[in-house]
């Protein structure tokens, strides 16, 4: 029998299963339904915060989760993506970021330390532009 050949690229999707997330950058606001186990019951607990990290390596691949918790303390967690506690992730809200990572928002805190909100329009609407519209009159 022979073995098959491994290369770079099979080796890094190896163990790599379709997860059914919604597509998710650096800069929005998620929540991750991860499971939790204590003794022999077993619990969903949610865990709301910001994307600030994305590591794409294949079946290795993990993204940083950033919230402001109780007495203004940052928590971090770190989400392996392919990961099977992890039951659910839900978009809340798509943020404005124009960095890969977003290790900066660590120094900051108050209302700086939040993305700005990025706004789709639906299809089908017209585009909304800032500046009036001007006509000339015929006199």
């Amino acid at each position: 029998m022979r073995a098959e050949k491994l290369t770079s690229e099979t080796i890094l999707n190896l163990g790599v299963t379709e997860r059914n997330f919604p597509d998710f950058r650096v800069g929005d606001s998620i929540a991750v339904y991860q499971l939790i186990t204590e003794g022999d019951k077993e619990r969903i607990q949610i865990f709301k915060g910001d994307v600030i990290a994305i590591r794409h390596k294949g079946a290795s691949g993990t993204f940083v989760v950033r919230k402001i918790g109780a007495h203004n303390v940052g928590v971090e967690r770190v989400y392996p993506y392919y990961s099977p506690i992890i039951k659910e992730i839900k978009l809340i809200r798509r943020g404005k970021s124009r960095r890969a990572k977003a290790y900066f928002m660590r120094d900051r805190v108050g209302k700086s330390a939040r993305f700005d909100e990025q706004l789709y329009r639906g299809e089908g609407e017209q585009e909304v532009s800032s500046a009036p519209e001007v006509t000339e009159s015929a006199e």
